[in-house]
């Protein structure tokens, strides 16, 4: 298996502001990498300077083998890009929209309509082929832009957030056709602040936190790093507004947070909390709805390495 991307002590300033720090990372060919990190944590910039879309102030970038500097055009014909948001031309059709980017990479006529008939029909567009693309729903122009992305059968993709702000439907449209295309072989780069969706979907994910790689690893084994942060989920019949402050006195409790109709305990030692949760109803005349015990989510790794946990 080859290298799909290497990062070589990738940097980039704005001016005095140091916005990624000399990052290093390889992903193989066929992997599915997620890139996670808050907020101005370099994301989108490392993805700019994987991509050709920003020159980075040092360090170097590889697609394949290929300098994205010095072999630009060479390297783009084997990724395409899904940014975060979305660049369709609007006021062309949406087989318009994929025919101009098939020809802007350089695709042949009769291999544009072939790719174009059979990529709208794998993301539900074939019906809406002929409609200019102004007006889509949010979801369905983010479908469009995957299919911009796809015209000319890249072997890799980077998508940036994807699915932020998408309802239901499309967020599962979007996941599953990703998948299908990782299964295929295409080597996906994804970024997102979608725990859950970094969690089922990458073999592999990164943590950028102020422009550093704080970690890289697979998401079951960096939950086995944060053994401890463990947590018991509990309703109860009657709520008050004390409870809270009640559940905080659990033994080995170091945090206790609502989730709606539901309380989370994070403690080390599950065992002693449900024990105590036991004792805490038949004193308070309450009864149990619901309980489970939780390992560490990737979320919660998430949480730690960026500053999230005291």
């Amino acid at each position: 298996m080859g290298i799909a991307i290497r990062a070589c002590e990738l940097t980039k300033y704005y001016g005095t502001l140091l916005a990624v720090d000399h990052i290093s990372f390889e992903v193989m060919e066929g992997e599915f990498f997620g890139f996670l990190g808050p907020n101005g944590a370099g994301k989108t910039t490392t993805i700019r300077m994987l991509t050709g879309l920003t020159r980075p102030s040092e360090g170097e970038a590889y697609v394949f083998g290929y300098n994205i500097l010095k072999e630009t055009l060479q390297a783009q014909r084997l990724f395409g890009v899904v940014p975060e948001v979305s660049n369709v031309y609007t006021d062309l059709t949406v087989w318009d929209n994929l025919m101009f980017m098939g020809e802007l990479y350089g695709v042949s006529k009769s291999e544009r309509i072939e790719r174009g008939e059979r990529l709208l029909k794998l993301l539900g567009l074939l019906e809406r082929r002929n409609d200019r693309a102004k007006g889509l729903s949010k979801g369905l122009k983010r479908r469009l832009v995957i299919a911009m992305a796809l015209i000319h059968n890249p072997k890799l993709l980077f998508l940036d957030e994807p699915t932020s702000g998408l309802d239901v439907r499309s967020t599962r449209t979007i996941r599953n056709l990703i998948r299908k295309l990782n299964s295929e072989g295409v080597t996906v780069f994804l970024t997102t602040h979608n725990m859950e969706e970094a969690n089922v979907l990458c073999d592999r994910v990164a943590i950028i936190y102020k422009g550093k790689i704080v970690t890289i690893d697979t998401p079951e084994r960096l939950k086995q790093t944060i053994q401890s942060i463990q947590s018991v989920v509990v309703s109860f019949n009657n709520f008050s507004k004390t409870m809270r402050e009640d559940l905080k006195k659990a033994p080995t409790v170091y945090e206790v947070r609502r989730e709606g109709d539901k309380f989370r305990l994070y403690t080390p030692d599950p065992h002693t909390v449900i024990e105590w949760l036991c004792s805490y109803v038949k004193r308070k005349g309450l009864k149990i709805i619901s309980l489970n015990t939780v390992g560490p989510s990737l979320e919660d790794v998430y949480l730690k390495l960026t500053g999230g946990w005291a």
